[in-house]
């Protein structure tokens, strides 16, 4: 089953460090003492908390945060920041996303995506790709959006993910959210391939589920892949293995640093 959403915070859960463990820890003063933001492609089963984590025993900062959980089957940008950064986390997590991601129609899952239990298989015959290409189409704009049971939202004090886990289903409030444009870029029914750019907070597998509720047969992300947060690209990001070998020189420059940071949080950049 899925962990909370592409934009949402999520529960995080033991956050150990996968595959990168036996990699040497970094306590040198200068690691700590560096400021900004560290544009890392989180790679597939990992958290945006292990990714966390990982930087953290690998680097030592004073200070580590993101600016937006991806789920574990997600890859794609993770915004790190760093130090004295960590402060302006949230101008930047308000800053809108671009995905590119997979629908398969015909089925529902509990997770609204491939990770979870499935609920309902109907098929997907006699929907066609321009019926599926104007769904996309409908969905751009402001909407309320309700999100999904597997997510970190809390009720009484509990997130639903949890509730979720015992087949607790609860009432959950919409939420404003903004899709500013979705658009097909490949079909082969009943799979298509889409890029969306949609405000912070909007549950990708949500819009998915959304398309397949409006389709009348169903529907389920099957990939997801974050390219852009605001103005940082996920094409000039580093990857975990990258980071693996770093020494200071390496991080220091791949650190973006915090002049350049204010500048785009005051959107002069």
């Amino acid at each position: 089953m899925a962990t909370p959403d592409e934009t949402a915070a999520s529960p995080g859960g033991v956050a150990t460090e996968p595959e990168g463990g036996g990699v040497p820890r970094r306590t040198s003063r200068k690691y700590n003492e560096l400021n900004g933001i560290l544009l890392v492609d989180k790679p597939m089963d990992w958290t945006s908390h292990d990714v966390v984590n990982f930087v953290k025993h690998r680097f030592s900062p004073r200070k580590i945060g993101h600016c937006g959980t991806l789920d574990p089957m997600a890859t794609g940008l993770l915004v790190l920041l760093l130090g004295k950064a960590t402060k302006l986390q949230e101008r930047f997590m308000g800053q809108s996303k671009i995905y590119e991601g997979s629908i398969k129609l015909g089925l529902e899952t509990d997770s609204e995506d491939a990770t979870g239990r499935i609920t309902s298989e109907r098929g997907a015959e006699g929907i066609t790709r321009e019926m599926l290409e104007t769904a996309m189409a409908a969905m751009v704009g402001d909407s309320m959006q309700i999100p999904p049971m597997v997510s970190a939202i809390k009720k009484d004090g509990r997130p639903l993910y949890i509730l979720a886990r015992k087949g607790v289903i609860v009432e959950r409030k919409p939420r404003p959210v903004s899709i500013h444009s979705m658009e097909m870029l490949s079909c082969e029914m009943p799979c298509a391939s889409f890029r969306v750019h949609c405000s912070k907070g909007t549950y990708v597998r949500t819009i998915c589920a959304d398309i397949g509720r409006k389709l009348g047969c169903g529907g389920i992300m099957t990939a997801l892949r974050r390219l852009q947060c605001g103005k940082f690209s996920v094409e000039v990001a580093y990857t975990v293995d990258q980071m693996k070998s770093w020494g200071y020189p390496e991080l220091e420059n791949a650190v973006m640093p915090m002049e350049r940071v204010l500048a785009l949080a005051e959107g002069d950049a």
